[in-house]
C-alpha cells in the first residue's frame, strides 16, 4: 500500500527526477524488492493519491492567476496514474481535491527569514513558494482497503510505503486481525511513537548518498534498463550488494 504524495517525492529524492513511464516501472519494481526480501508473493499494489488539480490559483508574489491544468505537473501526473492504471497488479485507489482548501504558501525556511528581517519580500522568487493542496478520501479508501483484506484474509503481511501517522486506525485493525503490518518511510523522518503501531521498518532503497548506486537511479538507467515482469516477482535485488 503506497501514499502516492509520499513516494513521489521521496522517489524524486532517492532516485532522481524521471518520466512517467519510468516512474511507473521504478514503483513496480521497488514493491517488489519487498516481497523478495519477504519470500513471499505480491497480492495486489494499492496505490493512493488524488487527480492532479485543474483549479486556477492566485500566486502571492506575481500577483498573477495560475491554471494548474496548464501545467507541467497537472500532465505529469495524468500521465503517470494512466501508466499505473496499465500495469499489473496495481490498484489505483483516487481521493478527491478539497476545493476551499488550496493556494500558494511560502516555505517555512524562507518565512522564517523574512520574519527574522535576513531577507525581504523583493529577495522572494518563485521558487520559494510550495503548492498547498488538500485531498480527502485517500485515508478512507486506505482504510476500507485493509479491512476488506484482514475480513476475507486475502493478505498474511502488509507493506504500507509512508511517513505519516494517518493509517495507525488502519494498521492496529490489521495487526488485530494478526497481519503483519510493516512499514517502508523510504529514510525519511518517523515519530517514536509511530513505532508502536507497526512490526517493522523495512527499506529496500540504501540511504543517501549510497543511493546514487541504485539501479532504480536515473543516472544507472541509461546502462541498464529496468524491466519489470508482471510474472516475475522472484529476483536477485540485494541490498548488501549494492
Amino acid at each position: 500500500m503506497v501514499d502516492g504524495g509520499f513516494y513521489r517525492r521521496r522517489a524524486a529524492r532517492l532516485f532522481g527526477h524521471k518520466t512517467p513511464e519510468q516512474r511507473a516501472d521504478e514503483l513496480l519494481e521497488y514493491c517488489r524488492r519487498h516481497t523478495r526480501k519477504a519470500k513471499s508473493r505480491l497480492y495486489r499494489i494499492f496505490y493512493y493519491d488524488c487527480p492532479p488539480s485543474e483549479k486556477v490559483l492566485f500566486h502571492p508574489l506575481t500577483r498573477r492567476d495560475i491554471n494548474l491544468a496548464k501545467t507541467k505537473d497537472h500532465d505529469w501526473m495524468v500521465e503517470f496514474h494512466q501508466a499505473l492504471v496499465k500495469r499489473r497488479k496495481v490498484a489505483l485507489r483516487r481521493g478527491e481535491v478539497l476545493e476551499t482548501q488550496s493556494g500558494y504558501q511560502l516555505k517555512p525556511d524562507k518565512l522564517k527569514r523574512l520574519l527574522g528581517g535576513s531577507i525581504a519580500v523583493r529577495d522572494l522568487t518563485e521558487a520559494d513558494f510550495t503548492l498547498d493542496i488538500t485531498q480527502k478520501g485517500v485515508d478512507m479508501r486506505l482504510g476500507l482497503d485493509i479491512a476488506t483484506l484482514a475480513m476475507n484474509g486475502h493478505v498474511n503481511q502488509i507493506i504500507m510505503i509512508a511517513g505519516d501517522s494517518d493509517f495507525v486506525p488502519a494498521a492496529k485493525h490489521a495487526r488485530r486481525a494478526g497481519i503483519d503490518f510493516v512499514l517502508d518511510p523510504m529514510w525519511a523522518h518517523i515519530s517514536d511513537s509511530l513505532h508502536e503501531h507497526i512490526d517493522g521498518l523495512w527499506e529496500c532503497v540504501r540511504r543517501e548518498p549510497e543511493n546514487l548506486n541504485d539501479p532504480l537511479h536515473i543516472n544507472n538507467l541509461q546502462d541498464r534498463q529496468v524491466a519489470v515482469s508482471a510474472e516475475e516477482d522472484d529476483g536477485a535485488f540485494d541490498l548488501d550488494n549494492l
